[in-house]
């Protein structure tokens, strides 16, 4: 089963090919790679952020307030209506991440986002059921209909994930290729869309609840690799107003 709720910092760094290809010569003797990374692959992750019709999550988010939030729907790969995907919603509150995620269906979360009502426990591609957690669905209808938010952009890119041996509380991952959209915003059509980070760039996220393991905060100071600031949706909607500007309001950001 999908674990459903994540309490944990989250904490980024940018990483050259140099410094992506030091880290995985060692990371076997730490972590153990995701079973999504087949053959030392990465995999492809599609998310459809929501948002009002004034981008207003992501302007306050930008404003670094203490308490922040989103709500995403995710899909692993590209998808058919009929497949399993993942609503969640994401908050920050004093730099800890409480991340809550439901299944769904993709063609039932489309027609929620329509008209604001959706279909529990129906049955998916394998003929399983795919049955909604009804608390954490609660949690984000409440989100949606107070602000009355829609899928604003569409965002993917290819991810490298790794959980430390004998302690699932540190994790890691390292994603490139991140594109985005904001046309065509749907999880069952191809990855495509604007590139985020030049060539050669990797975004790495340290992921844990307790301090960072020793070997990884020494392998950050060899390579003098420093936390940034960097968020996905957040900057591609600072390019987006910036190719914008004579269309998209002025906000103190």
């Amino acid at each position: 089963m999908a674990i459903e709720v994540f309490n944990r910092r989250e904490i980024k760094y940018m990483l050259t090919d140099d410094d992506k290809d030091a880290l995985l010569s060692i990371i076997g003797e730490y972590m153990d790679a995701d079973s999504f990374n087949k053959g030392g692959k990465t995999y492809s992750i599609c998310n459809l952020y929501l948002d009002t019709s004034s981008d207003e999550l992501i302007r306050k988010s930008l404003e670094k307030p203490e308490f922040k939030e989103k709500i995403r729907l995710r899909s692993y790969g590209i998808v058919k209506p009929t497949d399993k995907v993942f609503l969640e919603s994401k908050k920050k509150f004093g730099g800890v991440v409480n991340k809550r995620r439901t299944n769904c269906i993709l063609q039932d979360a489309y027609e929620y986002f329509e008209r604001g009502t959706v279909s529990t426990n129906r049955l998916g591609t394998d003929g399983k059921p795919v049955r909604m957690n009804q608390q954490v669905m609660r949690e984000i209808d409440y989100i949606m209909h107070l602000y009355n938010l829609k899928p604003k952009v569409f965002i993917s890119y290819e991810r490298l994930a790794f959980f430390e041996k004998d302690n699932s509380d540190f994790r890691l991952t390292i994603d490139t290729n991140i594109q985005t959209r904001r046309t065509d915003l749907r999880l069952d059509t191809a990855a495509y869309g604007d590139q985020l980070l030049q060539s050669g760039q990797w975004l790495m996220e340290a992921k844990a609840f307790k301090a960072f393991p020793l070997w990884f905060v020494r392998f950050l100071s060899s390579r003098r690799i420093f936390q940034v600031s960097f968020s996905k949706y957040g900057m591609e909607y600072r390019k987006y107003r910036e190719l914008n500007k004579s269309k998209v309001p002025h906000q103190v950001l």
